[in-house]
């Protein structure tokens, strides 16, 4: 079936597919042939099957920021007390890992695998105030802070298909860092891949494509970017709503982008002005993504 109405040549128009109207829908991946994401602020966590229209969803023990893969079969997941695993037969969560014990305030946020199964993952303060979000690598069983510096909201993780290059976005800072990793793993020091003007919304989800671009959500942007490996700006599609929160590219070839959305943050005037907002959205990207790498766990 075809989802999308994107003429050949003509302006992507992103097309809502999941009438869900989610608070704070976030964490979009394709694994297994379906499309998983997350209403962090509702606790829940969906898996939906374009093919048939099927969709699934779970109650989490708390905010959930995110699921992924793994290669044991189940998903661990981002909750705001610590890793879980996930089992989708039974539903049931378990927790792994608690990487910030001494921070309560603070939840999980976002995340992406490599290529060689590592687990990248961010946490923030809840708050959105306290310089309190770490960068972390889950990987050979073990959970260490990398030495990017701390930031209210981290985001948007997003490994190269090499392996080498991670995008890391400082959400309130408004800027996405460029952050070499080495063969062993370990994170270096960044350098400033793009800031997004005033005014423009702040960057929330990435997720590179197959030519090494990178697809920048903004929230309070009315939109997605593309940059290109060296910053540049290439594209900017426009959406009928304000909060863009990430994208994942999904399908049989990965030639279709998912998109999450909020009404986080909008009062009554805007939600009426908005009434799409909180939907999953699909549109053409006319490039494909990147296959997911399920966690090494």
């Amino acid at each position: 079936m075809n989802i999308l109405s994107t003429r050949a040549g003509a302006e992507m128009q992103p097309e809502p597919i999941l009438p869900l109207g989610m608070k704070l829908g976030e964490g979009p991946v394709w694994w297994d042939d379906a499309l998983w994401f997350v209403d962090i602020k509702a606790h829940k966590l969906y898996g939906h099957v374009p093919a048939t229209g099927a969709l699934a969803v779970w109650d989490a023990p708390d905010q959930i920021g995110w699921a992924l893969p793994t290669r044991a079969g189940d998903m661990m997941t981002g909750v705001r007390t610590g890793l879980h695993r996930f089992d989708p037969q039974s539903g049931v969560f378990s927790l792994f890992h608690d990487p910030e014990p001494r921070l309560p305030g603070n939840r999980l946020n976002d995340a992406a695998t490599d290529t060689q199964g590592r687990l990248w993952f961010g946490s923030m303060d809840d708050s959105e105030a306290a310089q309190t979000g770490r960068l972390y690598c889950l990987a050979g069983g073990q959970c260490d802070a990398t030495a990017v510096p701390a930031v209210e909201i981290t985001n948007g993780p997003a490994i190269s298909a090499d392996g080498h290059t991670l995008y890391h976005t400082d959400t309130l800072g408004r800027k996405i860092w460029k952050v070499p990793v080495d063969a062993s793993g370990a994170a270096g020091a960044g350098e400033l891949f793009i800031t997004i003007e005033n005014g423009a919304g702040w960057p929330d989800g990435s997720v590179l494509d197959s030519e090494g671009c990178l697809w920048v959500a903004l929230f309070g942007g009315w939109g997605v970017r593309r940059y290109d490996p060296q910053g540049k700006l290439m594209q900017t599609i426009s959406f009928p709503v304000a909060n863009v929160t990430k994208i994942a590219f999904g399908g049989p070839d990965l030639r279709t982008a998912y998109a999450t959305t909020a009404h986080k943050g909008l009062d009554a005037a805007a939600r009426e002005a908005q009434p799409l907002a909180g939907h999953v959205f699909a549109f053409d990207p006319k490039v494909a993504g990147l296959p997911v790498t399920p966690a090494d766990i």
